[in-house]
């Protein structure tokens, strides 16, 4: 029912702007919420729950960051058969992201490029959020994905991540690092060298302060670019193990327009995801679980546009699934196809 009534939806929204649209889809979610509507649609799955990073998940798919970059809708998104919900990237004062356009579909090849910007309300605004849905009896796993304010300078960016950390603490199930996100000046700088080591010996410090003032350990994950070579795969693998990183969430969009060459829009500057992104993002993932093996999990996301993409992400070594840019082309229904094919690959394993 949720694929029937999305296909049909899905060319009016398509007429409007990709921004646009987005936000129509987020606002209509979350008013067939409050109708108590999505209850009609979604479809039961018995699963079985998994533990990593010493949380309890109900399902191993996940909803990437970027989608409900507030927190403004939690509650909705929560009823469509996510095991956990990753908001943000929130920075620490809000900001407006980049001129508009700055968001493009690609539907030759189920992609999207953006270049958002880390538009966002703030922290303080997100957690308010947080609380809300929380209060009104929301048990569900939540993510807060962090960055830094684009006038930040890098050489300061830990200040932005310290800020975030300490606001976020007390209300996320874990804490996602994004140092990988190709549309905010000099940010995947972050992910190499000594400043990726400062970074994170920085952040660990904290959350070994926070866990004792709080008598509650809140895992750090680190969100990594696939377009990285096998040198610095090793690095930031020795990185994450050497500053005893909760997690790993690989990967972001990429730079790489080799997959939509000669397209509408194929040329747009900005991060690429969808389909050209999974097989990129899955090698990745393999290389990472060689180097990690069972000391750090690894979320896989990237492209997952079907239940057999996302086996294909634990194949390879992720423990969950995030998706986002099929939702766009699909719908709701992805969620429960990955979520049945993830229960059947662990019963058939």
């Amino acid at each position: 029912m949720y694929k029937t009534t999305y296909q049909l939806f899905r060319p009016l929204l398509f007429l409007f702007s990709a921004e646009k649209s987005h936000d129509l889809t987020l606002k209509s979610l979350k008013l067939t919420s409050k109708l108590g509507l999505l209850k009609l649609f979604s479809k039961k799955i018995n699963t079985t729950p998994i533990t990593v990073m010493g949380i309890e998940f109900p399902n191993q798919v996940g909803l990437a960051a970027g989608l409900d970059k507030n927190g403004d809708y939690l509650s909705a998104l929560s009823q469509l058969g996510f095991g956990f919900i990753e908001i943000g990237t929130i920075t620490p004062r809000s900001q407006l992201g980049n001129p508009i356009p700055r968001l493009f579909r690609l539907p030759k090849a189920n992609a999207i490029i953006n270049r958002m910007g880390f538009n966002n309300r703030g922290i303080k605004h997100l957690l308010q959020q947080v609380e809300r849905v929380r209060q009104s009896g929301h048990q569900g796993i939540i993510g807060i994905n962090i960055g830094k304010n684009f006038d930040t300078a890098v050489e300061n960016a830990a200040d932005d991540y310290l800020i975030c950390l300490r606001e976020a603490y007390a209300l996320a199930d874990y804490i996602t690092i994004n140092i990988s996100s190709p549309n905010t000046p000099g940010l995947r700088n972050l992910q190499y060298g000594d400043e990726l080591n400062a970074l994170l010996s920085s952040l660990k410090k904290e959350q070994l302060k926070l866990s004792k003032q709080t008598d509650r350990y809140v895992p750090l994950a680190v969100k990594v670019a696939p377009d990285l070579s096998s040198q610095e795969v090793q690095f930031i693998a020795e990185a994450l193990l050497d500053n005893n990183i909760d997690c790993l969430i690989a990967t972001n969009t990429t730079l790489s327009r080799d997959a939509v060459k000669g397209m509408q829009y194929g040329d747009e500057a900005g991060g690429l995801s969808g389909v050209p992104v999974r097989d990129l993002s899955t090698e990745i993932i393999r290389q990472f679980a060689q180097r990690l093996g069972d000391e750090v999990p690894i979320i896989g996301v990237g492209g997952i546009a079907c239940g057999g993409d996302a086996v294909d992400k634990i194949k390879a070594g992720a423990k969950l699934v995030q998706v986002f840019s099929a939702l766009i082309y699909q719908g709701p229904a992805l969620i429960t196809e990955c979520v049945q094919a993830l229960e059947d690959y662990q019963h058939e394993h």
